[in-house]
């Protein structure tokens, strides 16, 4: 009974610390170079940025705490259909185009 409380304890821990974000920042490289970095806890309104290129465009939507590309005229649609993201375990690559956006979360 003890041993199952101590389990539960420690994982309701892990969850609570986990979800603390601490501070959440987009970054947005073209051809591995820096396109734009994004404080995504400080946007208050939702906005887009097209990012237009010789290659092709993506529309990257903005928002509190999450990044997604709304739309792309890439043939494979990869990074449109992989939705928002508000973590950093997995980034939104459009490879046709050389974009790349991954969220960095502060240390704790």
């Amino acid at each position: 009974m003890f041993s199952a409380l101590f389990i539960l304890g420690v994982g309701a821990f892990l969850l609570l610390r986990s979800g603390d974000t601490g501070g959440r920042t987009a970054r947005i490289t073209l051809d591995g170079e820096l396109y734009e970095e994004i404080d995504l806890d400080a946007v208050a309104l939702p906005y887009d940025i097209r990012i237009e290129t010789e290659l092709g465009y993506n529309i990257v939507h903005v928002e509190h705490g999450a990044i997604s590309v709304s739309e792309a005229d890439c043939p494979d649609q990869i990074c449109v259909h992989q939705g928002k993201i508000s973590g950093s375990l997995i980034p939104i690559a459009c490879l046709p185009h050389r974009l790349i956006i991954e969220v960095l979360e502060a240390e704790p």
